[in-house]
């Protein structure tokens, strides 16, 4: 039985962690922490966990987490796993963060997130949670960087067009569109119901701190430049992402060899769903689920791509609890399937 600790359980993410690790015949729930006003149970914070789950969310004892936990998520603010999950690793612990602390190089980090990377010898060991492209490096992996939302529909919905154009450098236009959870669980005018009900708007416009990552990990597989040119935008709604991606490339295959070519990259991905030619993927499709699904259509020389997640899951908790079940050779599917 693995035993698994989660902090900052009290977050969007932390509370699906816990849904989905129970979820999990392989895994027991020995610690949750927070930075909570008031130890309590975690079913009083969350009435839905009643006669679920028994343990008391506390504040954040390292020593304590480390005594009875094999693998520790981290669902906490950027800047802040940086600064704790060295202190995991020293104790001979697994660490799944989901910040951005381990996803960039440290300059990089450092210009995105506006401040210098604390911890770039783990960095350095740190291995990207896209189980699609880093499957065998995240089976022997004692720290994941489990990747962002955005970036996990956006990587997932181009990987094999990539790898087959863009060796002389590819230029793509990505529209998404994202659920309120996705801002994290937090006091702020903008994600108040007021505000976010009955309207829709674009947000940090080609200057989103998930475009460098989207960019570093594409370029890796494509073994060439990828600019990515990336609008995000609020949905009046808790949760879901719809990435719809363009492309024009001189390099364009015909538009059978590219259904061919996605068929071929993910027909093994039990994760993976493609839609059948020129049908595209609703964001209802993926909600409450770990499925990326992809919908592809061409014309005009013009490609265009739709990638849907639910951000919450294959966005967050739900690819984190997949990471876990490749480091510990379960089935990757168990807990979320």
């Amino acid at each position: 039985m693995i035993k698994a600790g989660v902090i900052g359980a009290t977050g969007y993410t932390g509370e699906e962690l816990v849904e989905v690790l129970l979820n999990n015949p392989e895994v027991e729930i020995t610690s949750l922490s927070a930075l909570v006003d008031k130890e309590l149970p975690f079913s009083d914070l969350y009435p839905r966990f009643g006669k679920k789950i028994s343990l008391v969310c506390k504040n954040l004892n390292i020593d304590e987490v480390a005594s009875n936990s094999d693998i520790v998520f981290l669902a906490l603010p950027h800047t802040v796993s940086m600064k704790i999950a060295p202190e995991f690793l020293k104790a001979g612990k697994k660490v799944i963060d989901l910040s951005a602390d381990y996803r960039l190089p440290a300059d990089t980090y450092q210009v995105w997130y506006g401040g210098e990377h604390t911890d770039t010898e783990n960095l350095q060991k740190a291995v990207y949670g896209l189980p699609e492209i880093n499957r065998e490096k995240i089976k022997d992996a004692d720290l994941v960087a489990n990747p962002g939302c955005y970036p996990t529909s956006v990587i997932l919905g181009l990987l094999p067009l990539v790898k087959d154009i863009s060796k002389a450098g590819l230029e793509v236009i990505v529209d998404s569109k994202s659920g309120a959870t996705g801002a994290g669980r937090k006091a702020s005018i903008p994600l108040s119901f007021g505000e976010v009900d009955e309207n829709f708007k674009a947000y940090k416009a080609n200057e989103h701190q998930h475009m460098p990552e989207m960019e570093h990990v594409l370029a890796g597989a494509a073994g060439g430049d990828v600019r990515v040119n990336f609008t995000p935008h609020l949905l009046p709604i808790r949760r879901g992402i719809l990435s719809t991606i363009y492309i024009q490339h001189k390099g364009l295959p015909e538009a059978e060899k590219i259904y061919k070519m996605y068929g071929s990259v993910y027909k093994n991905e039990p994760f993976i769903r493609l839609r059948p030619s020129g049908v595209l993927p609703e964001v209802q499709d993926v909600a409450g689920t770990n499925f990326c699904d992809i919908g592809i259509t061409v014309a005009g020389g013009l490609v265009v791509i739709v990638s849907v997640i639910d951000n919450l899951l294959k966005g967050a908790s739900g690819q984190a609890v997949q990471n876990m079940n490749i480091m510990y050779g379960l089935d990757e599917g168990l807990g979320l399937i």
